[in-house]
């Protein structure tokens, strides 16, 4: 019996003496393990006594409950310690102010579209999504190309097969609005065109275009004149004045080409301007009669206007970017100045 007191005695020193749940853990392993002390001596009943060992076996479980019950407490003291210190250790002070999130910026060209779509949008252009893998007759046919036009060649387009290919201007959405909504309506898109060019540093493979018509009633050149007019002034300054010299385009009729007074010199001449004092931003004119016939469009009752410009020629002119190479090649040393 005495031999049970002092393993008793020695286990309860030893929890008594544990500073961690792990130390405590040993200790419970030691003693009342499998292999524990404690639980040896139940092995020795059978070398007792007949008349002992039935009261050996009961004081060696008595020992055990008492030893498992001072562990339980002290594993709860050990814990709640450990829990506090950790606690503390990682406090958070809600009161300091969040660690800054790292995130992206937007894109230049994607920051000259959105202000486009902000523009064209207070004019009352609704924004249609178009497709870059475009069907011929989207992007020539119903545009009043004629057969033998050199647009079409394929020293100037991407073909993927005899129906499909790389659209070369954003104006091939007019198709697909003619299709879908009747007039009136004012409509636009924004996209990315492909065409068949060696680049330099104001030519590429890969450009973006804005792209707007409008059809109703009575609809003519001072609509098409004043429209552009408040685009230009929205998108380039109030100074702006826009000027309209006749030009050639398969789908308007009459065409011109227009360009905005430069904003950097007022119109006086700069390197910008090359000193002309204008800067040409792109094609316009009346939607032609084939095409809102193709579509079943009464040319007596309306008639349209359409207008489009390249998307790199805002922040070029706007940031005194010399070649639009830049925009594509995703030099962070480049895109990080227009955060």
């Amino acid at each position: 019996m005495d031999a049970i007191a002092e393993v008793e005695q020695q286990a309860l020193t030893e929890i008594g003496g544990s500073k961690t749940t792990a130390e405590l853990r040993e200790v419970e392993l030691k003693y009342l393990g499998k292999q524990g002390l404690l639980t040896g001596l139940l092995r020795q009943i059978g070398s007792q006594p007949p008349e002992q060992r039935k009261s050996f076996g009961q004081q060696v479980n008595e020992a055990k409950d008492r030893v498992q019950q001072i562990i339980d407490e002290r594993q709860q003291g050990l814990k709640g310690g450990e829990q506090a210190e950790r606690f503390q250790r990682e406090a958070i002070d809600v009161t300091m102010p969040g660690r800054p999130v790292a995130a992206g910026y937007e894109h230049v060209l994607q920051q000259a579209e959105n202000k486009i779509k902000a523009v064209l949008g207070g004019l009352g252009f609704r924004f249609h999504h178009t497709p870059e893998l475009e069907q011929f007759k989207y992007n020539f046919a119903v545009l009043n190309y004629p057969r033998d036009h050199p647009a079409m060649d394929d020293q100037d387009t991407f073909y993927i097969n005899d129906d499909l290919l790389l659209k070369t201007q954003s104006t091939s959405f007019q198709g697909h609005v003619f299709e879908s909504t009747k007039p009136p309506f004012r409509a636009f898109t924004i996209g990315r065109c492909y065409r068949n060019e060696a680049v330099d540093r104001t030519h590429s493979h890969t450009f973006h275009q804005v792209d707007a018509f409008m059809v109703d009633e009575k609809v003519s050149m001072a609509h098409l004149k004043g429209t552009l007019g408040l685009f230009a002034r929205a998108m380039f300054g109030e100074n702006v004045t826009v000027r309209f010299r006749p030009d050639f385009f398969p789908f308007v009729e009459p065409g011109v080409d227009y360009a905005i007074s430069c904003p950097f010199c007022s119109g006086e001449g700069c390197a910008v301007c090359k000193q002309s004092g204008w800067i040409e931003l792109g094609g316009a004119g009346l939607v032609h009669p084939n095409i809102l016939e193709h579509f079943g469009i009464d040319t007596e009752r309306y008639s349209g206007f359409a207008f489009g410009l390249g998307v790199e020629r805002i922040p070029l002119m706007a940031h005194g970017i010399d070649d639009l190479r830049y925009f594509l090649e995703n030099d962070l040393r480049f895109l990080e100045q227009f955060r």
